[in-house]
């Protein structure tokens, strides 16, 4: 399953970078594959509980240090899919490629 989800902190002003940085920090030390980019960090993994193990953390980690936190999340639940954070764009290059 690919999970992608955004953690923000509020309440401490606009510049948010290093409280998402924690958050992905968690993420990269998980080892499992994971893309971050402008709006979201994606994350994949065998089962619910170990993505959704890997993103509660990466939540108690800006938690941590914000008054108050949002949580956006999506996921992919396709049993048997490996290597899905790079096919699915692979497949979406090779059709603008043709």
């Amino acid at each position: 399953m690919i999970v992608a989800f955004s953690v923000t902190p509020l309440g401490v002003g606009e510049d948010v970078g290093e409280y998402v940085a924690d958050a992905v920090r968690v993420v990269r030390e998980s080892g499992l594959p994971n893309r971050t980019d402008a709006m979201f960090t994606s994350i994949e993994g065998e089962s619910w509980e170990e993505v959704m193990d890997v993103v509660r953390r990466a939540v108690a980690a800006v938690e941590a240090r914000a008054p108050r936190v949002s949580l956006v999340l999506k996921a992919d639940i396709r049993p048997g899919v490996t290597d899905g954070l790079t096919s699915k764009v692979e497949t979406v290059e090779r059709h603008l490629a043709g």
